[in-house]
């Protein structure tokens, strides 16, 4: 990282000490199998906390309360989007900062200059924090999660398991977004069609704009625009050409070289090739002759270029009178010397409509040349929602990969997810907030979440009890109820019980990190396996959630214990 782009003074750096997380190379992105490796980005830190985190490790350690064994739930309380399902992302990067969080001398340094009235002891023990005290549980990457059932459950000293608190939503809050997001327009579209994330240029930062494209292909989408993500995560990358290459072209006279060698190693006048196409081409319903010839020299350069994938965007000036009848000649010329043209891309316009006429021209053009052009790809972007993908295809549009940027990677329909950090037990015994507002109200001491499931394979209930409890059984019967409301319970016999927390980090990591590919296929079958009526656009039903007897009664046990009695005169 640059420090002067950073807006670092390394004057002042130096003279707190050892350099900092932020001026340390990129270059610790490079993957290494023998261990977990840094935070893809080097902004993640201890440092990257908000202050009262640092106040109240100082009130921990002052009251000699600092090494109290604590348990912490990380949750959220509303499924984003306006839907009854979300997809936790972000444990990988969480694991990341826990194995190097520390504070160096630098860090010290610098907090000495904000907590002037601080015991010089304070600052000592911060020199010591780490992890090899903590145990964090956690669902896995990419589990399909709903509201109050932690997807990440941390124990050990209480002031180094604050201190985690805000780094870890900051990796938890926007990935689950994203993925989720992702997620949802893959739904949107079905299972066959390809999905490209086009939106670093519209995105939050450089970080958010790796963050979006890692999270949105752990959520379903194929590949991304982004170079640097590709590099750094191995995903397919993608792009041809912007509207500027097209307009860049006034005529033929711009193309300095017109031979292109086919692919038996014969080289041909592939310029005088497509315009004579362009002047004999007759096909009903199609005019050849009266396109733009820029635009038509910008095809032809850009094949030059790329022969075997030669995807054109199409509607510079009009789709339907040039852009796609030049692409057709260029694409019957390179079909002449062994190529096969990818297809177009459309950036405008009703896309719905303007793909069906794109479609009944290629099949013209392969009933008349008997050159199969009806297969050619095509592309749509052009500020993509999920509400524009589910109008597409009940239009019945002919798309076959959709480029979304902005509306993906900023989460625009929901900017936040809204987990949240909260103490549920502080030296074994259970602790609780308790609110106005029910949703939150927490739910007390260490607990242990299971996804029941029917005997058709689909998940029906997830339960959570005392950690200390003994795990539901398939085949027998288990009373869910619901939290907070009385009334809706329900008896359940599971056929099958899947565990939802593992031991995942014991003073180091305890299992071996799973592949981007691995948490997408589990992502997909995760949602895969839920009814229709709790993924479906409109209306979905919630997901229950549910509490057994004994958690439920300790809860409204606890919730009178700590709620005063008002006296009304």
């Amino acid at each position: 990282i640059n420090a002067e782009y950073m807006g670092i003074d390394r004057n002042r750096m130096a003279s707190l000490g050892s350099p900092s997380p932020l001026e340390r190379s990129v270059s610790s992105v490079e993957r290494h199998p023998s261990a977990i490796e840094p935070p893809h980005n080097p902004f993640v830190c201890a440092m990257l906390t908000d202050m009262y985190q640092i106040t109240m490790a100082y009130g921990y350690w002052k009251a000699d309360r600092h090494n109290e064994h604590s348990v912490f739930d990380l949750f959220f309380r509303k499924n984003p989007f306006h839907g009854e399902f979300t997809v936790f992302a972000g444990l990988e990067e969480s694991l990341r900062l826990i194995t190097r969080f520390h504070f160096s001398d630098s860090d010290v340094a610098y907090l000495r200059t904000l907590l002037t009235t601080c015991e010089d002891g304070f600052f000592d023990w911060l020199r010591t924090v780490n992890c090899s005290g903590v145990r964090v549980y956690a669902m896995h990457e990419g589990t399909v999660c709903f509201p109050r059932v932690p997807v990440m459950r941390l124990e050990g000293p209480l002031a180094v398991v604050q201190l985690l608190e805000t780094p870890l939503l900051n990796l938890v809050n926007f990935p689950s977004l994203v993925c989720t997001n992702a997620a949802r327009f893959r739904r949107a579209v079905g299972p066959t069609k390809t999905l490209l994330e086009f939106g670093v240029r519209r995105a939050q930062g450089p970080d958010g704009a790796i963050s979006a494209s890692r999270y949105a292909y752990m959520g379903g989408f194929n590949g991304t625009s982004n170079v640097l993500s590709g590099k750094l995560f191995g995903m397919d990358v993608k792009g041809t050409h912007a509207h500027s290459f097209v307009t860049s072209f006034v005529g033929m006279e711009n193309l300095k070289f017109r031979m292109l060698k086919s692919t038996d190693g014969k080289e041909e006048d592939f310029v005088a090739m497509v315009e004579g196409l362009r002047s004999s081409l007759q096909i009903p319903g199609i005019n050849f002759q009266s396109t733009n010839t820029g635009e038509l020299a910008a095809f032809i350069s850009y094949a030059l270029a790329f022969p075997a994938g030669c995807l054109c965007l199409v509607d510079t000036y009009d789709t339907l009178c040039s852009g796609v009848p030049n692409f057709i000649c260029v694409a019957l010329a390179l079909h002449r010397l062994g190529y096969r043209a990818i297809g177009v891309r459309l950036d405008s316009g009703d896309l719905a409509y303007l793909s069906k006429q794109v479609r009944k021209m290629f099949q013209k053009v392969t009933d008349s040349s008997g050159i199969n052009l009806a297969d050619c790809v095509i592309v749509a972007s052009n500020d993509l929602n999920e509400a524009t993908l589910l109008s597409l295809k009940h239009q019945g549009h002919q798309i076959d990969t959709f480029g979304i940027g902005t509306h993906l990677v900023t989460c625009q329909a929901q900017p936040a997810l809204g987990c949240v950090y909260k103490l549920v037990e502080i030296n074994g015994q259970p602790r609780i907030k308790l609110s106005e507002e029910r949703e939150k109200v927490t739910l007390p001491g260490r607990k242990a979440a299971y996804r029941l499931y029917g005997s058709d394979s689909v998940p029906l209930f997830d339960i959570m009890l005392n950690a200390d409890s003994p795990a539901p059984v398939a085949g027998q019967r288990i009373l869910c109820q619901h939290p907070f409301d009385a009334a809706k319970r329900a008896y359940v016999t599971p056929t099958t019980v899947e565990p939802l927390h593992h031991l995942v980090w014991d003073g180091t990591n305890t299992c071996p990190l799973p592949s981007l590919n691995e948490v997408k296929a589990r992502v997909q079958r995760g949602i895969n396996s839920l009814r229709e009526d709790h993924t479906r656009d409109s209306n979905p039903t919630p997901y229950k959630v549910s509490v057994d007897t004994p958690l439920y009664n300790h809860l409204h046990s606890l919730w009178l214990q700590a709620a005063p009695i008002k006296e009304i005169s």
